[in-house]
């Protein structure tokens, strides 16, 4: 019979890509229903049959390209555990800078007005939600799916989230923000990645977004003066060939302290402007 160890090590080379352990780990807590950390005490003990098949079953998920955040139905952002389904976009690592550049323009011990734009699994707005209790955070997603999913991970988290079916701006007309951020879909629509890896299983409209990728990032540029109070921000992530373009919209629009900052790669991920005032 196979222990813990064992399994552990065969799904980390039946696996590929950097994460493999890490995805092995994962996946076998799923099918245990155990969390990972029970494993340091545990990683002697003996499987029996039910659960070899059943993380046997998941390898073969994982193997045919399926995310495992859809397998397990979890993802980790920032301090929360969220709900995943193949309705929304899968939160990853490098958004948490979206949520690093917008705190640092919340201040603690000071309400604010913020609003996230494609909240999908409302990774984005809780985490602000979570590290600025003052602050008043709005959340808009098209999907009704996705919204749902958003709703649920507020509901476990505790937050409060004031959540609004819609496209971009459309259901806070009339309404201004201290803060306005968003992880648009900024993947050109005939990128070959788009048929490639995760985002196979994960929703197209929030992937692509025209010839360029640039379509939602343009509409929300356009609209965001109507939207943000004097000295507002607006906080976009983009590709990491998109820098240049972004900034040349936001500084064509009228904002101001136009920049870009780079992720942990070096890659420019995150562009910014200030509305003046």
């Amino acid at each position: 019979m196979a222990t813990v160890a064992d399994l552990i090590r065969e799904g980390a080379a039946r696996l590929p890509g950097q994460e493999a352990r890490l995805e092995a780990e994962l996946l076998l807590a799923h099918a245990l229903e155990k969390p990972r950390s029970w494993f340091y005490a545990h990683a002697g003990d003996v499987m029996g049959p039910r659960e070899i098949e059943a993380y046997q079953r998941l390898l073969r998920r994982r193997a045919d390209g399926e995310p495992v955040a859809q397998i397990t139905g979890r993802r980790g952002f920032w301090s929360l555990d969220l709900v995943v389904t193949p309705d929304v976009l899968i939160p990853r690592p490098e958004t948490e800078l979206l949520v690093e550049l917008a705190l640092e323009r919340l201040e603690r011990t000071r309400p604010a007005t913020v609003l996230d734009l494609g909240t999908g699994t409302g990774a984005i707005a809780l985490a602000i939600a979570a590290e600025r209790p003052l602050a008043d955070v709005s959340a808009v997603e098209a999907s009704a799916a996705a919204l749902a999913v958003a709703r649920e991970n507020a509901e476990e988290a505790g937050l409060p989230l004031r959540l609004l079916r819609g496209d971009w701006f459309e259901p806070v007309a009339g309404e201004r923000f201290d803060l306005v951020v968003s992880n648009p879909p900024y993947i050109a629509e005939d990128d070959p990645h788009l048929q490639q890896g995760d985002l196979r299983f994960e929703p197209r409209s929030a992937l692509a977004s025209g010839k360029d990728g640039l379509d939602a990032i343009r509409a929300i540029v356009a609209a965001a003066p109507q939207h943000l109070k004097p000295g507002g921000w607006l906080l976009l992530e983009h590709g990491h060939d998109q820098g240049a373009a972004v900034r040349g919209l936001l500084l064509a629009a009228g904002f101001v302290r136009v920049g870009t900052e780079r992720d942990l790669e070096q890659r420019e991920r995150v562009g910014f402007g200030r509305w003046p005032g």
